[in-house]
C-alpha cells in the first residue's frame, strides 16, 4: 500500500472513531447507564441530575449529555 494510501485510511479511521465516541447521548439515557453501574457495585443513598452547564455547583460531574449542553451530577444524599 502506499503512503498516500494509508494516510488516507489511517485520518477516516482516526475520524470515524472520534465520531462514534463524541455521539451525543441523551440524559436519560446516560442516567440511567450511571445508576446501573452503581447499583451493581452495591452503591445506595445518590442522587443523579441532568443539569445545564453552568448550574453544577458543588456536584461531582459524572458525564455529559443532550450534545454537550447539560452534565450529569452525582451527590450522596
Amino acid at each position: 500500500m502506499s503512503k498516500p494510501t494509508l494516510l488516507i485510511l489511517s485520518t477516516a479511521a482516526l475520524l470515524l472513531t472520534q465520531a462514534a465516541h463524541a455521539a451525543p447521548k441523551p440524559c436519560d439515557e446516560l442516567k440511567a447507564e450511571i445508576a446501573a453501574k452503581l447499583d451493581e457495585k452495591g452503591v445506595k443513598g445518590y442522587e443523579l441530575t441532568a443539569v445545564d452547564n453552568d448550574r453544577v455547583g458543588e456536584a461531582k460531574v459524572v458525564g455529559s449529555c443532550d450534545g454537550g449542553t447539560k452534565k450529569l451530577t452525582y451527590v450522596r444524599k
